[in-house]
């Protein structure tokens, strides 16, 4: 998965030097590459992070969930 980010960063990069100006290639180069790929790689990683965390500590998850529901009654 990340063969598939480095290139595309690497593909962005270029497009963001062929650009007119400085802040356009910025721009390009934020919008275009550093942006979605954030968001595609964080999307991507929610998988694990859950299988992280309840590996980690799954009887703090539990009572977690449990704990949430209390309401004012408690």
């Amino acid at each position: 998965m990340y063969i598939v980010a480095i290139g595309w960063l690497w593909v962005v990069l270029m497009m963001s030097l062929t650009e007119t100006s400085v802040t356009a290639g910025l721009l390009t180069f934020f919008f275009y590459g550093l942006a979605p790929l954030a968001l595609f790689l964080w999307l991507a990683g929610t998988p694990a992070r859950r299988r992280r965390r309840s590996v980690m500590m799954p009887d703090q998850v539990v009572r977690q969930k449990d704990d949430a529901n209390a309401g004012r009654d408690e």
